[in-house]
């Protein structure tokens, strides 16, 4: 996910078993007109509050057209946006992380808020374990895992994508999302912002179109 700060209570919040201290905290947020209920801690991405980039991603599944079939929130931190997705829109969703931190909130998240049975939360360093196809893959890349992990990301989606499928991610214009939008162009033939914000760009890019 992109942040500001390239560290988290001094560890990248993209480590796979971060030690810092806990210091969990709760909060509710409202998204895609649902109020929502996290348990958070040290050691993950926007523990204190659910980050504008993702904000701004969900503020554009509304006016999607999705074809039928699972979800896959790509880097999912505690849990929002496939927490958010599940809720709203009754899909089932993958949610992965390589943080077991964060994938820990994840699952408790999912429970709090009565999805639990539409969710599947598992460990997985970008596509490294994912095995099915999607009709959605949502991301907001961790800018500061580095170029090489972005990409892969972004270009690689097509390969867990149903036909017909969506990538959708956000990334903010000062920290590539024109370069981005034309990684996504060249593996897709196709990107386009559907949606903007404040400097956050929201890509999207279909398989087969």
């Amino acid at each position: 996910m992109v942040e500001s700060k390239a560290k988290i209570d001094g560890e990248m919040y993209f480590t796979s078993n971060p030690n810092s201290d806990h210091h969990y905290q709760n909060f509710d947020f409202e998204l895609l007109g649902q109020t929502l209920h996290f348990i958070t801690d040290s050691g993950v991405f926007s523990k204190s509050t659910v980050d504008f980039g993702t904000r701004t991603m969900l503020e554009a599944l509304p006016n999607t057209k999705l074809i039928e079939g699972k979800v896959l929130d790509l880097g999912t931190g505690y849990g929002p946006v496939g927490i958010a997705v599940a809720k709203t829109f009754d899909r089932e969703v993958d949610m992965t992380d390589v943080n077991e931190r964060a994938l820990d909130l994840a699952r408790k998240n999912a429970e709090r808020n009565g999805v639990s049975s539409l969710v599947n939360i598992f460990q997985s360093d970008v596509y490294a374990n994912v095995q099915d196809k999607y009709a959605l893959i949502l991301a907001n890349p961790p800018i500061r895992a580095g170029k090489n992990v972005v990409t892969a990301m972004l270009q690689d989606a097509m390969h867990h994508l149903l036909p017909g499928g969506k990538l959708i991610a956000v990334l903010q214009k000062k920290q590539g999302a024109p370069s981005a939008q034309k990684n996504m162009a060249s593996a897709f033939g196709n990107a386009k912002v559907i949606h903007k914000n404040k400097g956050y760009y929201i890509l999207e890019s279909t398989y087969g179109e």
